[in-house]
């Protein structure tokens, strides 16, 4: 297949990127996860504005982690989580495989977030322990009502801020409302390492289970009081925990190597979410005004993972830029609840603002390498697709 004209991400692992991983392993340094992923770690919290970050091999493997931390941890005694029906496959996967019952919410048609009628719906009836909110294409969800909503009913928050870093609500970085919060740095997000996700947050507590889950359910990324502490109380000497494991664990880790490239990342991170930002209010302004658009405050910052579309036909505006080599997608997955793992096991579920999504959506290419002209060529093609 030929590459596109324009495509829909580009890799933000450069040439000084490659010559700077070369001459470090060019000291054969250790490669496994080490000391270089603590300094990422720290790092990332600082940039994500949280006080914990712990480094996994996927954003997927980070939800998966960020969930059973949380039932690990014995904070989901109702063993129920909504999570938004427009959102990424492993969102929704993780409780299925964890047993944990998924209860599904409409979304809004002016950010692709949580509706607000429905989540209240769904609380007030289902009693879910948890929110996996989903800040879809980097579009600021209405973060004080969905907050305010939680602590009224008891709802642990929780956010998928994987496409959305760098963004803010009013002077806040997505990502650090809720109690975990997850990124990717998957090829073609924000920041890459090749591979990669991280889990944040400002719970001690959640934070040890988080690093003990992550490997094994082992105690050795614990410090040494957290060490001292169970060894003590499961009688566990210096050798036994060698092979000891406190928690039924995976293994997600990370390497080193991920780990110093995303180190050079974080360097060019306010440069990329500009960009992002910039295309993004290119769309805005030269995309025909008889088309949906997201609809966000414009004191908030939106670092556009890509830029959202609803057309009435979308299937000929799809045919059309594929045809002038401009990669599009679905909308994410257009609505979970239609996804076959999903329907086989509990039912198909259409929710209507979801099923507009599913039949409407489709996504425009944004990355830190678009130029002005190519927004402008995309641009033109969907105008030229009337809305009716």
């Amino acid at each position: 297949m030929d590459s596109p004209k324009i495509a829909l991400a580009s890799d933000t692992i450069d040439d000084a990127d490659i010559a700077r991983l070369i001459d470090w392993l060019r000291t054969k340094p250790r490669l496994t996860m080490g000391a270089v992923t603590a300094e990422l770690e720290k790092r990332w919290a600082e940039a994500a504005g949280t006080e914990h970050a712990v480094f996994v091999n996927s954003g997927s493997s980070a939800n998966l982690l960020m969930l059973y931390a949380l039932k690990a941890g014995g904070r989901l005694e109702r063993e129920k989580v909504a999570v938004p029906c427009v959102a990424w496959a492993t969102d929704l996967a993780p409780l299925i495989q964890l047993g944990i019952e998924p209860v599904l919410v409409d979304v809004n048609l002016r950010n692709l977030s949580v509706d607000l009628d429905h989540l209240e719906e769904v609380f007030e009836k289902e009693r879910p322990a948890a929110l996996l909110l989903v800040s879809v294409l980097g579009l600021p969800p209405d973060m004080d009502d969905v907050v305010a909503l939680c602590a009224r009913y008891d709802v642990t928050l929780l956010e998928d801020a994987c496409e959305a870093l760098g963004s803010r609500y009013d002077d806040r970085k997505l990502g650090s409302f809720g109690v975990m919060s997850t990124y990717s740095l998957y090829y073609g997000h924000h920041l890459s390492t090749i591979e990669g996700g991280m889990v944040c947050t400002d719970d001690d507590d959640l934070l040890a289970t988080l690093r003990m889950l992550r490997s094994h359910g082992w105690d050795r990324d614990l410090d040494e009081d957290e060490q001292g502490a169970l060894r003590s109380r499961w009688g566990v000497d210096d050798f036994a925990s060698l092979y000891t494991f406190y928690l039924p664990g995976f293994n997600l880790r990370a390497t080193d190597l991920q780990a110093h490239i995303g180190i050079g990342q974080l360097d060019r991170l306010e440069a990329v979410v500009e960009r992002r930002f910039e295309n993004y209010r290119r769309y805005l302004e030269r995309l025909d005004p008889r088309l949906w658009r997201p609809r966000v405050d414009p004191w908030h910052l939106v670092s556009n993972f890509a830029f959202p579309l609803l057309h009435p036909r979308r299937d000929d505006v799809v045919a059309l830029l594929r045809s002038n080599g401009i990669e599009v997608r679905p909308l994410i997955c257009g609505s979970l609840g239609t996804q076959p793992f999903y329907a086989e096991r509990f039912g198909r579920l259409e929710l209507p603002n979801a099923s507009i999504v599913d039949r409407q959506g489709c996504y425009l290419p944004n990355h830190h390498r678009l130029t002005e002209d190519e927004v402008e060529t995309v641009c033109k093609l969907v105008n030229s697709v009337a809305p009716e």
